[in-house]
């Protein structure tokens, strides 16, 4: 089994919950709420990644400062510095990468920059699990079938 992030994002989706930097904050956060996601891919009007938007972003920059969060725009609080990946590195690079940069979210990019998926620490975690979980069962009917 291939353990890319193409394999895992053909297993969890490409979708991408996005935002763009004129958007406040408070929106921004109840989007995230009600998608049930703790990331927003920030992008421009010609949909390029401009930056990312996490709940740790919201809390340190608005809550911590006590900033209104119905009148800060995303583009103030986002973080600008993206660490991205393409869909040919493998889901252990991609843990390393968010490990050795505390960040749980890794926008995934083509060649040409476009944002095509994310994926999460959480997925990483949950795709390899499922992948020695598949293993084993195959290993356990291989032992049963030669014994």
């Amino acid at each position: 089994m291939s353990r890319t992030v193409a394999s895992m994002l053909d297993q969890k989706g490409h979708e991408v919950k996005t935002t763009t930097g004129d958007v406040k904050a408070l929106d921004a956060i109840k989007s995230m709420t009600e998608a049930g996601v703790g990331t927003l891919v920030v992008v421009n009007k010609s949909g390029r990644l401009s930056g990312i938007l996490s709940e740790r972003d919201f809390f340190r920059k608005m809550i911590l400062q006590g900033k209104d969060p119905a009148q800060v725009p995303v583009k103030s609080i986002m973080t600008r510095k993206l660490i991205v990946v393409s869909k040919d590195k493998s889901v252990e690079e991609c843990l390393t990468l968010m490990t050795n940069n505390r960040i749980r979210h890794l926008p995934v990019v083509d060649e040409e920059e476009n944002l095509t998926g994310i994926v999460s620490i959480g997925d990483c975690v949950k795709f390899l699990l499922s992948e020695k979980d598949l293993m084993i069962q195959n290993l356990e009917k291989y032992i049963e079938g030669s014994i």
